[in-house]
């Protein structure tokens, strides 16, 4: 059993995650037809939800709840392969399940999909920075061996992407994958989780490269 608590931890977080991200965007839609007020919403119980998750389950899996995340602890082997693999279906269907919830808790259809499309060319680029931030935060902490910082700091490049980046911070794999069941303020049109991924997966290796250019330098 204690084998799994990882995964459990995984899947059960990034399920509020995504619960947390659909739900807040319905709800934001629900109280206001001002764009710009939703994703106010949106991005503050995001940040709050974020942050609350990592805190609770970080001392249990470390808190990835994003594929990204997980892939680049295993490259800087800090996670297994047993437990990598182990780590992104949990996300995965954690995500998936999170929209199911949110639709659910809103009584909307349980199982439906958006035919919001996203992919522009700067919704791509901005996959990649956001993503390339958000790994660059995390491997520049843990070098540092913050753990109470870096709470802070993922939540709060998290909160500030959602505003400077066009895409609004995906960020995450599983997170892409979810959002998709869900034809709400949060969707993602299942054409748009491929290059979204690829966008994210670019970012993440460009936000290792650029995490070990930093410590180096603090090395020295």
């Amino acid at each position: 059993m204690d084998a799994l608590r990882k995964p459990i931890a995984e899947f059960g977080g990034t399920a509020a995650l995504v619960l947390i991200v659909v739900g807040s965007g319905i709800m934001g839609t629900n109280l206001s037809d001002d764009a710009g007020v939703a994703l106010i919403i949106n991005a503050l119980s995001t940040v709050f939800g974020l942050a609350l998750l990592i805190l609770t389950l970080g001392p249990i899996s470390g808190a990835h709840f994003n594929p990204a995340v997980s892939l680049v602890m295993y490259a800087t082997k800090n996670l297994s392969l047993k437990e990598t693999l182990a780590y992104i279906p949990s996300q995965i269907g954690g995500a998936i399940v999170g929209a199911l919830l949110a639709n659910l808790t809103f009584d909307l259809p349980v199982l439906q999909f958006s035919d919001h499309a996203r992919v522009t060319t700067g919704n791509l680029v901005a996959e990649v920075i956001a993503t390339a931030g958000l790994l660059a935060v995390i491997q520049v902490f843990a070098a540092r061996k913050n753990a109470n910082h870096v709470v802070i700091a993922v939540a709060a490049w998290i909160g500030s992407a959602y505003f400077f980046t066009a895409s609004t911070s995906f960020a995450n794999p599983a997170v892409t994958i979810g959002r998709a069941f869900t034809d709400t303020f949060a969707g993602i049109a299942p054409a748009s989780i491929v290059p979204f991924i690829a966008a994210q997966l670019v970012g993440a290796a460009l936000g290792l490269l650029i995490a070990k250019a930093l410590t180096s330098t603090q090395a020295d």
